[in-house]
């Protein structure tokens, strides 16, 4: 039998690696991007490069890009454009919990639960819905705990026909963000895919920097956006919020480089620069 499923792909480095799994372990591969007006949109941009990738690497998505950014001006949560600055520092911090988006979660799950009964509606076959969620996230997101798992699933399954014909497959639910860096090791040699071309596809940070470079500089890799004031721009990704701060200490733990760049106000740092800094923060939160 066929194997189906649905991936929720923000365009960070859980989800991609968990695109990569997905590729791994399915016969089809829908992944789905949401546009909700956050500051980091540059995920999704991110995520269609990626996507790109994989296709030209002989992996077959159906991708989609939802667009939900009407909702801009209604959502309260500093991670949306217009809204609070984003804070600084490790997860555990209580300032972070400034980083929930209102029912984000339950919003994504209920499209993409449509959309994956939809896939087993047409096909009379189970399709899956994957998620990247990890113990990383429970103590700041209430919407990536178990409890709110079932509730949700509980609610999907009283109000559609046929909805047992939908799963679940979340692979990194009790590990972090280092269980899922190894995993995308050990998965992008199983595909034959270049690890560095996969994760510089990813974005983590939730105050990526966006920095005027030089058009025609040798053997930088640019991602232009459009021409500002005749000025070609990129992003950069910052080492400062927490979600950089965890991303960064996973490739840490993993002994080798992020393929990303990154920059501060200064502008542009190199990775040695990041890894000290972000160091730092680990054994200020461990002493506490």
């Amino acid at each position: 039998m066929v194997k189906h499923v649905v991936v929720s792909l923000s365009g960070g480095m859980d989800s991609s690696t968990l695109l990569l799994r997905c590729l791994k372990e399915y016969d089809t591969v829908t992944a789905l991007s949401f546009n909700y007006g956050q500051k980091h949109v540059v995920e999704i941009e991110r995520a269609q490069s990626l996507v790109k990738y994989l296709n030209e690497a002989n992996q077959s998505i159906n991708y989609r890009v939802i667009k939900l950014d009407g909702l801009v001006d209604l959502l309260n949560s500093s991670l949306i454009q217009g809204g609070a600055e984003v804070p600084e520092g490790h997860y555990a911090e209580e300032n972070m919990k400034a980083t929930v988006v209102p029912n984000r979660n339950k919003i994504f799950a209920s499209i993409t639960q449509a959309v994956a009964l939809s896939i087993a509606d047409k096909t009379g076959e189970q399709c899956d819905i994957a998620m990247g969620i990890h113990a990383g996230d429970h103590a700041i997101y209430p919407d990536c705990r178990q409890e709110f798992r079932d509730a949700d699933d509980h609610a999907f399954r009283m109000g559609n026909w046929g909805s047992e014909k939908v799963g679940y497959f979340t692979p990194y639910l009790e590990g972090d963000k280092f269980t899922i860096l190894r995993d995308g090791e050990v998965l992008c040699s199983e595909l034959m895919l270049n690890f560095d071309e996969v994760y510089s596809r990813t974005n983590t940070s939730y105050k990526p920097i966006l920095l005027e470079v030089e058009s025609d500089t040798p053997g930088k890799k640019v991602m232009n956006i459009g021409m500002w004031n005749q000025g070609y721009y990129k992003w950069y990704s910052d080492y400062k919020s927490a979600s950089s701060v965890e991303r960064v200490e996973a490739f840490i733990k993993l002994g080798r480089p992020d393929p990303v760049e990154y920059a501060d106000e200064t502008g542009p740092v190199t990775w040695k620069h990041v890894v000290t800094e972000v160091s730092k923060v680990l054994e200020d939160h461990g002493s506490k």
